[in-house]
C-alpha cells in the first residue's frame, strides 16, 4: 500500500514538471534587448509620459525663435540657424532625466526585486532601460529638427551634418543617463529625482550658449559659459550641422562622455547590486 501511494505521488509530481530540456540561459545582449523592448512597451501603454518629450521640443523651438529672434539677431530666420542646434541639445538632455525617474519607480515599487531573482545578467535591467530610452531621444530630436526645417532651418552641412550632430548628442545623452540612474537609486521617489535633476539641469542649460553669444554677457558669466560642458556640446553640434568646423569641442564631448560612463556606470551597478 505504501509503495502504491509513493508511486501515485511520483506520477502526480511528474505530470506537473517540465519534461523538455531547460531552455538555455539568455546571454547579456539578449537580456538587454528584452528590457529595452520593455521600456518601449511602457511608452506604448502609458503614452502620457511622452508629454514632455513632445511638448518641450515644440515649445522651445517655436517660442524662442519667434519671441527672441528679432530682438537678439534682428531676424527670426537668422536666429533660428543659431538656436536650433541648442534647442536640440536642450530637448534631448531634458529627456535623459526620465531615465532616473523611471528606474526609481521600478525600484521603489518592487519591480526590480523580481528581475534580480531571474537567472539573467543582472546589469541587463539597467542597460536595457537606457537602450529603450534612446527611443525618447529620437522622438525629441526628430521633432526639433522637423519643426526647424518647416520654419526655415537650413543646415550648411546638409543631412550629413544633422546626422553627425544628432549622433554626438545621443552619445552624450547616453552617458548623462548614468548620472540620473545613480541618482534614481539613492532618491526616495521619482519626484525627488526630477526635482534634483531640474536644479542641476536649468543652470547648466540656461547659463550656456544655447540662446545667446557668450560675448554679450558679463566677463564672470562668460567664463562660466565657456567652461560649461553643455556649451561645448552645443558648439560642437553647431559646427557639425553648419560645417563651420568644430575644433576640439567634439573631442571634449567624447572624452567627457567616456568619463561620465567610466565613473557613474560602475557606481550605478554597485548601488543596484547593494540596494535592499
Amino acid at each position: 500500500m505504501k509503495s502504491y501511494l509513493l508511486e501515485s505521488k511520483s506520477r502526480r509530481t511528474s505530470s506537473v514538471l517540465a519534461t523538455e530540456p531547460r531552455p538555455p540561459r539568455p546571454n547579456a545582449l539578449t537580456a538587454s534587448v528584452v528590457f529595452g523592448l520593455r521600456a518601449v512597451l511602457k511608452i506604448k501603454h502609458v503614452p502620457q509620459q511622452l508629454g514632455d518629450v513632445i511638448g518641450v521640443p515644440i515649445v522651445f523651438t517655436v517660442m524662442f525663435t519667434y519671441l527672441f529672434g528679432g530682438a537678439i539677431a534682428g531676424s527670426t530666420s537668422t536666429y533660428l540657424q543659431y538656436l536650433l542646434p541648442g534647442t536640440l541639445v536642450l530637448a534631448v538632455l531634458l529627456v535623459t532625466m526620465y531615465t532616473g525617474a523611471t528606474l526609481n519607480s521600478d525600484v521603489t515599487q518592487g519591480v526590480s526585486d523580481r528581475f534580480r531573482t531571474l537567472p539573467i545578467w543582472r546589469p541587463a535591467f539597467l542597460i536595457g532601460g537606457m537602450l529603450g530610452d534612446v527611443g525618447r531621444y529620437l522622438i525629441a530630436s526628430g521633432l526639433v529638427v522637423g519643426i526647424g526645417l518647416l520654419i526655415g532651418f537650413r543646415p550648411g552641412a546638409g543631412w550629413l551634418g544633422i546626422v553627425q550632430g544628432l549622433g554626438l548628442v545621443l552619445v552624450f545623452a547616453f552617458s548623462l543617463s548614468w548620472v540620473w540612474s545613480s541618482l534614481g537609486l539613492v532618491m526616495p521617489n521619482p519626484t525627488s529625482v526630477m526635482s534634483t535633476g531640474f536644479l542641476v539641469f536649468f543652470p547648466l542649460t540656461f547659463a550656456s550658449n544655447v540662446y545667446i553669444d557668450p560675448a554679450t554677457t558679463p566677463p564672470w558669466l562668460a567664463s562660466f559659459i565657456e567652461h560649461n560642458p553643455v556649451s561645448h556640446l552645443v558648439t560642437a553640434v553647431r559646427g557639425l550641422m553648419h560645417g563651420t568646423g568644430v575644433g576640439g569641442d567634439v573631442a571634449y564631448v567624447l572624452v567627457a562622455s567616456a568619463i561620465l560612463i567610466g565613473v557613474f556606470a560602475p557606481l550605478t551597478f554597485r548601488l543596484y547590486h547593494t540596494r535592499t
